[in-house]
């Protein structure tokens, strides 16, 4: 029977699937409701019957799992620690130990941003340099990210290694759901972007985007806003504010680690070359200290696909740590 790797990009609302072969090339995948609501182990119940449905479709058995979950988790143990935007939180849920004991295979649990970074390095820009070291932004509902040195992730102890949406910008900025004040994803996330399009909506300042979205604040995002910003200057200017944080935050970043890459990824990226122009623009300006014409800015290009292939890299590598640990045991 083929075995094939698995990957999970659990979110707040979708659950993205993958079987792959041992070199990472996708052969199948899938997308399912979350429904968080109904708590952790039915979710982990029906991300496990599907597993089971794509494996059986493909007449295969899955030799390793790759997980990544939007928040903290315990790389050691598999468990994930604190899931803000899902029901309860998922404290202390043994994901590795309960798909584990399912299937039979190593299972690895990461943080979604750090999955999605771990795609960039195997499947993305780090396919063209290898040894790569770079930073990658994943800029969503919230501000993750990662850092590779070398063409390897760094974790950190905790896995927590490349929080670059949580670094100060404004010290005595909004309250961050962190604890912090002024952290990036306060500032630049789509959310802090749309928040502000709504109120300048219902201010009367956009009145283009009043008239785009019906008058429905639900229905601001960055995309609405980059479509009517060449009429409503005061939305122009704010995402032009939101893109030159960013780019402080990369240029703080480019001081620290001197990479030889930037990737911007997530939903707002979408905002393409206002965003890279402006990235870019701070980085030359704010970067003093050596040359930085050798350091690029550019979109992620694996797009919404980075965290499911970021996942199936993962699962890549437990297998190879075990098989490794395997030959180990019997030389």
């Amino acid at each position: 029977m083929t075995r094939f790797l698995a990957g999970v990009d659990l979110g707040g609302t979708t659950v993205k699937l993958a079987l792959a072969d041992v070199n990472g090339s996708v052969v199948s995948e899938q997308a399912i409701s979350t429904d968080a609501h109904q708590g952790p182990n039915a979710v982990l119940s029906r991300i496990g019957d599907q597993l089971a449905e794509l494996a059986s479709q493909q007449s295969a058995s899955i030799s390793a799992i790759g997980f990544g979950a939007p928040g903290l988790v315990d790389i050691q143990t598999g468990c994930t620690r604190f899931l803000p935007n899902l029901t309860g939180n998922w404290r202390n849920v043994e994901v590795a130990g309960v798909l584990g004991a399912r299937f039979a295979c190593p299972v690895r649990v990461l943080n979604d941003a750090r999955t999605a970074t771990l795609a960039e390095l195997r499947f993305g820009h780090g396919t063209s340099a290898p040894g790569l070291t770079m930073a990658f932004f994943s800029i969503g509902t919230g501000i993750g990210g990662g850092v590779g040195v070398k063409g390897e992730l760094l974790l950190g102890p905790l896995g927590s290694a490349g929080e670059l949406g949580h670094q100060t910008i404004l010290p005595d900025g909004p309250l961050c759901g962190c604890g912090n004040r002024g952290c990036l994803e306060t500032l630049a996330s789509g959310t802090a972007i749309a928040a502000e399009g709504v109120r300048l909506m219902q201010m009367g300042l956009a009145p283009h985007l009043y008239k785009a979205v019906n008058g429905d604040a639900n229905r601001v995002t960055p995309r609405e806003m980059k479509l009517v910003a060449v009429h409503d200057s005061a939305i122009k200017n704010a995402l032009e504010r939101a893109a030159t944080w960013i780019g402080i935050a990369a240029a703080n970043v480019v001081t620290i680690l001197h990479p030889d890459l930037i990737v911007l990824g997530g939903g707002v990226a979408a905002l393409g070359d206002l965003l890279l122009d402006a990235v870019r623009d701070q980085i030359a300006t704010r970067v003093g200290m050596f040359p930085t014409d050798n350091v690029r800015v550019e979109l992620s290009r694996l797009g919404d696909r980075a965290g499911l292939l970021g996942a199936v890299a993962l699962a890549g590598d437990a297998l190879h740590s075990t098989s490794s640990s395997s030959s180990g045991m019997h030389s």
